[in-house]
C-alpha cells in the first residue's frame, strides 16, 4: 500500500498583520488620493505577504480600508472578520495615534503590555504599523501624522468568546500577534491571553490564582473558594502554555481544576490536552489501579476498558482512590514545570461538576 501524508497545514495572519495591511493602504490613498492594490506589507520575520482589500473609502480628509483575516487553518474565532483602518491626518509633529473603532476593545486594567485607557492595539501590531507608515511617508517625502483608527465590525460580540472581559479589555478585541503570522493549531492567540491574565492578576496584587480546563470544572472550584473573577483563568487544553509561563511569572499558590481524563493526560505527561493532539493513556491508568492494590478480576476489566471514564467508575465502585493519584501525578508534573515558587493544589472532577480527586 503506498504511503499517505497528511496535507500541510495552512498558515495565515494575524489580526495585526491585517491592521497593518488596512492601514498602510489607507494612508497611501491619503497621500496619493488612490487605492493600490493588493498592498504588500513586511513583516518581523522578513515575509512580505500581499492583501486584498475588502473594503474602501476615500473622502477630502479621511481614507479607510479593510482586510477580512484569514486564519489558515487555525480554529481562530476571529477567521472571517474584516479589521477595518481608518485614518485622518493630524498637525505635524503630532505623529501616530492609535484608536479604538467599533468591535476594538479598550485596556481598563493594569498588568497588560498596554495602560488602561489604551486601545487594545498590542505593542507588536503597533510597531508594524508605526514601520510600515514611516516608509510610506518618508517615499513621499512626508512625514507619517496621522490617526489610526482600527475596527473591528462584529467584534464586541467575538469578544464575549474570548478572556478579555477578564483581562479588563472593554468592548471587543484585542488587536495580537507579534510575528504577523498565525501557525495552525498553535492557538498562539489563546495561550498568549492566558500569560495576560497572570500578568493583570499579578499586577492586581492576586497571590491565588486558579485555572480550570472547562466551565464545570470552573463552577466546581468557585464553590469552594469563591475568587475574583481577575483570578481565573480559563485555561483550556493548554496547560503547558499557562504553566511554563508561571516559571518565570510565579504566584504564590495555584490551583488547577480539570475533568478526569483532562487530568490523566496532564499526569501521564501531556502538555496539551485537546482530544486532537493527545489522547488519554489508558494502560498507565489501569497500572495506577494495580498500584492502588486492585483486584486481579478489576484489573482483568480495566484492560478492557475504552475510556477514562469506565477506568473512574470502576475504581469508584472498588472504594480505590484513582482520582487522587492521578490528581497527583497532575501536580507533580505540573509543579516540575512551574518551578518551587508556585505552590500547587490539583483538583479533579466529575461531568456533573463534583469533586472526586485532590492533591496537593
Amino acid at each position: 500500500m503506498p504511503a499517505t501524508s497528511k496535507r500541510e497545514l495552512r498558515r495565515g495572519w494575524t489580526t495585526g498583520a491585517c491592521a497593518c495591511a488596512a492601514a498602510s493602504a489607507a494612508f497611501s490613498a491619503l497621500l496619493d488620493r488612490r487605492f493600490r492594490e493588493p498592498v504588500e506589507i513586511s513583516l518581523p520575520g522578513g515575509r512580505t505577504p500581499r492583501f486584498p482589500l475588502a473594503r474602501r473609502r476615500l473622502e477630502a480628509d479621511v481614507a479607510e480600508a479593510g482586510v477580512v483575516k484569514d486564519s489558515g487553518d487555525d480554529p481562530d474565532v476571529t477567521h472571517g472578520v474584516t479589521v477595518v483602518a481608518r485614518l485622518r491626518p493630524l498637525p505635524p509633529g503630532a505623529g501616530i495615534v492609535f484608536r479604538a473603532g467599533e468591535g476594538v476593545g479598550t485596556v481598563t486594567l493594569p498588568g497588560l503590555p498596554l495602560p488602561p485607557g489604551e486601545p487594545a492595539i498590542n505593542p507588536a501590531p503597533r510597531r508594524m504599523i508605526t514601520r510600515s507608515l514611516a516608509a510610506i511617508a518618508e517615499a513621499h517625502g512626508v512625514s507619517a501624522d496621522v490617526e489610526v483608527e482600527i475596527s473591528i465590525p462584529g467584534g464586541t460580540e467575538i469578544a464575549a468568546k474570548t478572556m478579555n472581559g477578564r483581562l479588563g479589555i472593554v468592548g471587543g478585541l484585542s488587536v495580537l500577534g507579534n510575528t504577523g503570522v498565525v501557525i495552525p493549531y498553535s492557538c498562539s492567540a489563546w495561550v498568549f491571553s492566558l500569560h495576560e491574565a497572570v500578568d493583570v492578576a499579578r499586577a492586581s496584587g492576586l497571590d491565588h490564582l486558579a485555572a480550570t480546563t472547562g466551565k464545570t470544572s470552573e463552577a466546581g472550584l468557585q464553590q469552594l473558594y469563591h475568587l475574583p473573577d481577575l483570578a481565573m483563568i480559563d485555561m483550556g487544553d493548554f496547560a503547558g502554555g499557562l504553566l511554563k509561563y508561571l516559571k518565570r511569572h510565579p504566584v504564590s499558590r495555584l490551583t488547577l481544576g480539570g475533568g478526569f481524563a483532562k487530568l490523566a493526560k496532564l499526569g501521564a505527561g501531556a502538555l496539551d490536552l485537546h482530544s486532537a493532539r493527545s489522547h488519554v493513556d489508558l494502560p498507565w491508568l489501569a497500572g495506577l489501579l494495580g498500584s492502588l492494590g486492585a483486584s486481579d478480576a478489576a484489573l482483568a476489566e480495566a484492560s478492557e476498558a475504552t475510556t477514562a471514564l469506565a477506568l473512574l467508575r470502576l475504581a469508584q465502585r472498588d472504594g480505590l482512590p484513582l482520582s487522587d493519584l492521578v490528581a497527583e501525578r497532575a501536580r507533580a508534573v505540573a509543579a516540575e514545570l512551574t518551578g518551587p515558587g508556585t505552590a500547587i493544589e490539583m483538583l479533579v472532577f466529575d461531568r456533573d461538576g463534583n469533586l472526586v480527586g485532590r492533591a496537593g
